[in-house]
């Protein structure tokens, strides 16, 4: 006779630490570290959208980018917040599996939208005649559009796998968020097919637009050393270098969150990756994009002299 199994509908996230005297400190550099991200995120689609001068294709894409930043930051960090002062750290499964989602459609989202950025640069830099008449508005709201689309429908397939899995191991995550990969480690269900699709797709999904991006940064770097101007030349490279800097931190994160397989001491090592990824890149992002951009200044300048 089989023993019934209590299935589990509920979940205990460990978090960072289980140190109870650096719960206060965490709590102050993290709420710190998310105002920060909302205030420069929001912000700067604020600026965007106030400003006229920054209603062109190169900063519709990066508010875009701004707001998959902060949805991916407050996915996570509002509940990490709520457990560092709180002895009660469960996370029901419609929560848990409700966070996943968010947070991987911004990230998916985000991989798009990092390929429209480069491909505007590209149209921008080795096409700039053509560049009002390609990067029309029309084109532009269909490319985000695509980038919206393929980002919140991709993860919907992995919730739905999601949900033929039961839990009645462990309820404890060893983790500050629900992640995914977290999740298959405490399934009574053989998560085998889970895991591989989760693979094969992050993969996929990331050497294509790793790849697509790499190819424009290619055409883009052959045009900028065909120019005889220096001039022209350090202008064109300072459009780039944002993003470039930006799609280095992405990706090199991403891809050793889900491609690069960890066991034992390295789940310390992925915890790192995931919180560099969750909650430092959005709040990096806006900074890299504004800090040297004299089109941003300007607008904020404008702004405050209202």
């Amino acid at each position: 006779m089989v023993a019934n199994k209590t299935l589990v509908t509920e979940f205990v996230l460990t978090g960072l630490t289980d140190l109870p005297r650096l719960q206060v400190p965490l709590f102050l550099v993290f709420l710190v570290i998310y105002l920060t991200t909302m205030v420069g995120n929001l912000g700067l689609i604020f600026l965007i959208w106030k400003d006229p001068h920054l209603h062109t294709p190169m900063y519709l894409f990066l508010g875009s980018l701004a707001f998959a930043d902060a949805c991916s930051s407050s996915s996570v960090t509002p509940k990490m917040l709520m457990n560092f002062l709180s002895m009660n750290h469960m996370i029901s499964l419609f929560e848990c599996i409700s966070q996943f989602y968010i947070f991987a459609s911004s990230a998916n989202t985000e991989c798009f939208l990092l390929v429209v950025m480069a491909y505007d640069r590209y149209v921008a830099i080795c096409n700039p005649l053509l560049y009002p008449v390609v990067m029309s508005n029309i084109f532009c709201t269909q490319l985000l559009g695509v980038s919206y689309i393929i980002g919140f429908l991709h993860p919907l397939m992995h919730v739905g796998l999601l949900l033929r899995l039961t839990f009645c191991k462990s309820n404890v995550i060893h983790y500050f968020y629900c992640e995914i990969l977290q999740l298959f480690k405490i399934s009574c269900t053989d998560p085998r097919v889970n895991m591989l699709l989760v693979f094969i797709f992050s993969v996929f999904i990331q050497s294509f637009t790793f790849m697509s991006i790499i190819i424009s940064y290619c055409y883009v770097f052959f045009a900028i050393w065909k120019m005889k101007s220096e001039k022209g030349r350090s202008k064109a490279f300072s459009t780039c270098s944002a993003h470039l800097l930006s799609v280095s931190l992405f990706y090199g994160t991403l891809f050793f969150m889900y491609v690069h397989p960890g066991s034992g001491p390295a789940e310390n090592q992925d915890k790192l990756y995931s919180l560099f990824y969750t909650i430092i890149i959005p709040l990096l992002n806006p900074f890299i994009y504004s800090l040297r951009n004299k089109e941003v200044i300007g607008a904020l300048r404008r702004i405050m002299n209202k």
